[in-house]
């Protein structure tokens, strides 16, 4: 009996290697969890209790959140038809009023979902009917990345508000013809610009497809955001060059260096944008740690595979420079441009509260930004949501 069962176990272990070789994206799951986008309804239910019983750093985190301008219970929605933004946002026709109400529309769901202050719940349904009401199309250059970031925030909205307020939201059903329509087209197919770009658009792809429950298009994201992962932070194991998108045609090593902005030396965790900035580095980071735990939230634990693998050293490694560490020689020419942003949260509660890795610089970071804000992108909150929490 006992050798059978062993036989069995080993098979069963052959038919999973089988059915997810190394790379691959898991399927979606059979029934979508909600709220199931970055965060849990276990995962607000222990902010709300920490947030109520004055516990640090909840409290403080929630208290910053309140005081600043996406919780304004008399924001008023700037939506448009058309969103035109050129690179880095010039011209801004309407980008930063949309990725910055759909923030707002997230920290009005997270303010109603601790509170229960229905005023909130009614302000985040106030600015998601504005825009689905409006919105049409987003043009130039930037306009993959624009949705990538406003289409991260929207679902995160959405889904609180969905599945945790008993009010009316009446025109939830023009909400998510919106994102099918409008966002999750100019998304899904992905980038082959910097790494940066698909990560974020894959985040707003899953985000969507959690919300529209769409299977499909959430096994298309989640395969591209697996190899978009893997070309962006490199590990010893992927041989002397980093891994590619084979979309790019990256087939020599001048391509890829070039590519990684000149760095020809590869160690673990360092990311095709370092050498840029850390800035974009750490959007690109970010994203990886929402879509994993979104992942995870819907039953499959990308933070056990390379997926997190990469996460924690990418973390550790910029990290360790944010606080000050001189960077070698053969590091960007011994030129760094910090700025990581309020990005390291998510990863952190994961891969070190969870998983129990020893992850001291990005412990060290994360503490010294606490409590973490938002970077007005699709960054927010995420000391209130994530930090130290077990859900």
């Amino acid at each position: 009996m006992r050798r059978t069962a062993l036989l069995a176990a080993a098979a069963a272990l052959v038919a999973g290697a089988l059915a997810w070789p190394a790379g691959a994206a898991p399927g979606a799951p059979a029934a979508f969890v909600h709220p199931g986008v970055t965060v849990s309804k276990g995962q607000l239910d222990f902010t709300r209790s920490k947030v109520n019983a004055g516990a640090q750093p909840w409290k403080g985190a929630f208290d910053r959140m309140m005081a600043g301008k996406y919780a304004d219970l008399n924001r008023t929605p700037r939506p448009r038809a058309v969103v035109e933004c050129g690179s880095y946002s010039n011209p801004d026709n309407g980008c930063t009023d949309e990725r910055e109400d759909a923030i707002a529309a997230y920290t009005q769901a997270l303010a109603w979902y601790v509170t229960r202050d229905e005023r909130h719940a009614r302000k985040a349904i106030e600015l998601m009917d504005a825009w689905s009401a409006v919105i049409r199309d987003h043009t130039n250059s930037n306009a993959p990345l624009q949705t990538g970031w406003a289409g991260s925030s929207w679902p995160k909205a959405a889904e609180i508000i969905k599945y945790t307020y008993t009010g009316n939201w009446a025109d939830a059903g023009r909400f998510a013809t919106m994102l099918r329509n409008v966002y999750l087209p100019e998304v899904i197919n992905g980038s082959n610009s910097n790494g940066n770009w698909e990560l974020s658009m894959m985040e707003a792809a899953v985000g969507i497809s959690v919300f529209l429950e769409d299977k499909a298009s959430y096994d298309k994201a989640m395969a591209k955001f697996r190899t978009r992962t893997a070309a962006y932070v490199y590990l010893a194991s992927d041989g002397d060059l980093p891994k590619t998108v084979p979309s790019q045609n990256l087939n020599t090593r001048e391509k890829v260096v070039k590519y990684w902005q000149g760095q020809s030396t590869f160690v673990d965790g360092l990311s095709q944008e370092t050498c840029r900035d850390f800035t974009h580095t750490g959007y690109g980071l970010s994203a990886i740690s929402h879509v994993a735990e979104t992942s995870r939230i819907q039953g499959q634990d990308l933070y056990g595979t390379d997926v997190g693998e990469r996460l924690r050293h990418g973390l550790g490694f910029h990290a360790k420079f944010e606080l000050g560490t001189a960077a070698p020689g053969w590091l960007c020419g011994g030129s760094l441009k910090p700025g990581l942003g309020p990005i390291t949260e998510v990863g952190h509660n994961a891969l070190a509260n969870r998983l129990g890795h020893a992850m001291t610089n990005t412990g060290t970071l994360t503490l010294r930004g606490r409590p973490a804000g938002s970077n007005n992108l699709f960054v927010a909150w995420e000391t209130l949501t994530h930090g130290d929490n077990p859900g």
